[in-house]
This record gives C-alpha cells, sequence and structure tokens, in this order.
C-alpha cells in the first residue's frame, strides 16, 4: 500500500508540474509565432491541461487496462465541470461574455452524446476514434474563425493572462521538453500505482480510474481555473473547463482508441449518463444571464459529490 501511495504521489507530482510547464512553454511559443491570446486560450492551454490526461490514457492502453483509460476520460469531464468550475463559481460567480464558449456548449453536449452512444456496446473502436480526431480539427479551426469577430473586452482579458506569462524562447523550449518528460514519466508512476492500488484494496481499476486518476489528471484545470476565476477572468476559467472537455474527448479519447480499440471493463453506462447529465445542466446555466453564480456552482458541487458516493457506494457493495 505505501509503495502505491508513493508511485501516485510521485507520478501526480511529475503530472501535475509537467502540465504545467508545458503550459507555459506552449504558451508563449504559440504567442511568439502570431496565435492571437484568445485562440491561445482556447486551443493550446486548453490542449497542454489535457496533457495529463493524454498521458495516462495512452500509458493505461499500452499497459493493458482499457477502463483507467475510458475512465479517465469520462471522470475527468465529470470532475471538470462538478469539481473544478463548481468551485470556481462558488468562490467567485463566473461571468460569461465570450459568445465563442456559449456557442461550442451545445457543440460539446452533442460531442459527449456521440461518445456515449460509440461506447454504449462497451466498447470504441478506430472509426469512432478518426471521427472524433477530425472534429477535434473541426473544432480548433471554429474556435479560431470566431475568435476573429471576439468582443475586445474578452480579447484583453485574455491579452492580460498572455502578458502575465511571457517567456523568452529558449525557456520556452526547456519548459516543453522537461514537461513533456515529466508527463511521460509521471503518467507511467501514476498508472502503476493506481493499479496496484485497486488490486491491494480490492476494487476495479475502472472504479480507480474514475476517481484518483480523474481527479489527478484534472489538478492542472483545477488550478488555472480557480485563479483565473479568483481574479474576475470568468471566460479564462469556463473556456479551460470547456474547452479542456472538448480535449478530452475529441483528441485524449480519439487519439488512444487510434493507438488501440478499448473495452469499458467496470467502466458502467450510468458513468457515461451522469457524464452527458452533467454537461447538459452547463447549456441552460450559460444561456441564462451568461454566468455561472454561486448558487449554481454549489449545485454542481453537490452533483459531483453525490456521484463519488455512488461510485463510494458501488465499491463496498462490489
Amino acid at each position: 500500500m505505501l509503495t502505491s501511495s508513493v508511485f501516485l504521489l510521485a507520478g501526480l507530482l511529475l503530472l501535475y508540474f509537467g502540465g504545467d510547464w508545458l503550459v507555459k512553454g506552449s504558451s508563449a511559443m504559440a504567442l511568439r509565432a502570431g496565435l492571437s491570446p484568445f485562440v491561445v486560450g482556447m486551443t493550446v492551454v486548453a490542449f497542454a491541461t489535457s496533457s495529463p490526461e493524454l498521458a495516462v490514457s495512452i500509458d493505461s492502453v499500452l499497459s493493458g487496462v482499457d477502463d483507467v483509460a475510458i475512465g479517465n476520460v469520462i471522470g475527468s469531464n465529470i470532475a471538470n465541470i462538478g469539481l473544478v468550475l463548481g468551485l470556481s463559481a462558488l468562490m467567485r460567480p463566473i461571468r460569461i461574455e465570450a459568445r465563442v464558449l456559449r456557442g461550442d456548449m451545445p457543440w460539446l453536449l452533442l460531442t459527449t452524446l456521440f461518445v456515449v452512444w460509440c461506447l454504449s456496446d462497451g466498447g470504441i473502436g478506430r472509426v469512432e476514434g478518426a471521427i472524433l480526431v477530425v472534429g477535434l480539427i473541426l473544432f480548433v479551426v471554429q474556435n479560431v474563425r470566431v475568435a476573429r469577430h471576439e468582443r475586445a473586452s474578452v480579447l484583453e482579458e485574455f491579452s492580460r493572462a498572455a502578458r502575465e506569462q511571457s517567456v523568452s524562447r529558449r525557456r520556452s523550449w526547456v519548459l516543453i521538453v522537461v514537461g513533456v518528460a515529466a508527463l511521460v514519466g509521471g503518467a507511467a508512476l501514476f498508472v502503476e500505482g493506481a493499479v496496484d492500488l485497486a488490486l491491494r484494496m480490492g476494487v476495479s481499476t475502472g472504479l480507480v480510474g474514475l476517481t484518483i486518476v480523474a481527479v489527478g489528471t484534472s489538478l492542472p484545470e483545477l488550478a488555472t481555473s480557480v485563479v483565473a476565476s479568483l481574479r474576475g477572468e470568468g471566460d479564462i476559467s469556463a473556456g479551460n473547463v470547456i474547452g479542456s472537455n472538448f480535449f478530452n474527448l475529441l483528441c485524449i479519447l480519439g487519439l488512444t482508441v487510434m493507438v488501440r480499440p478499448l473495452h469499458m471493463g467496470d467502466v458502467r453506462p450510468m458513468d457515461l449518463y451522469v457524464m452527458a447529465g452533467i454537461t447538459g445542466l452547463l447549456v441552460p446555466m450559460m444561456f441564462t444571464g451568461f454566468r455561472i453564480g454561486r448558487r449554481e456552482g454549489l449545485f454542481l458541487l453537490l452533483c459531483y459529490a453525490g456521484y463519488i458516493g455512488s461510485l463510494a457506494d458501488r465499491a463496498l457493495t462490489a
């Protein structure tokens, strides 16, 4: 048990810092290449904060634990909305001004429902994975196109955040290389520790993927969104979660399936329905007053707590 905990902690630290370094390095390089701060925030940063999920999912597939890979994606999407966005809104109400975010929400829900449909037969194959990767390309292209017409206040918000994280070209490359290395090493340690912990506790690897692994890999999103929320940068906070959930489904799941088709294992249809349900909750929240208040944040947190409670009950009755 002690060895598993050490592996988990060491892997988690490497994933957290690796993701943070990759965010800073890749953001600086993208800005230097001429991309607008808004596009960088909605695409590059969202992808980089999802890099721990990608590293863990691919390592899980290569290690033969499919349900950790699938549970990681599903659990992360649930945690991003219920835990990350809920906590951010509870600390400070989030006002959504960016039109692209409101336009993305219905598409995120449709993408989520498509993934639920793909997994309804117990697995997902390379054809569905290829469709998800194509969807990723369309998502990035659409956001770049819409960003050209975004309102000035939103663009300034992202520009201000970008100026605070400006680093030199050489340091950017160092951060990217070291960040990727930390992610690869951290993923290997984290997956090994998670699988060993599941065996020792007598629970399935799927449950570990939906809880410990999912929350652990969502820490970059939690840190980014909470800090942005406290600064009153609601669009960055919400954009980070929405963009990350898109990347989890389209990129992480899509690319992982391209490596090898996945089977759900102990991840159940109910987990898929919870992911779709909590995603659907965001649609009316973002279109009624264009804000997520403390009351809605508390509700999201309670939904997440209820889901974790149901997983604990599943583990006890297994």
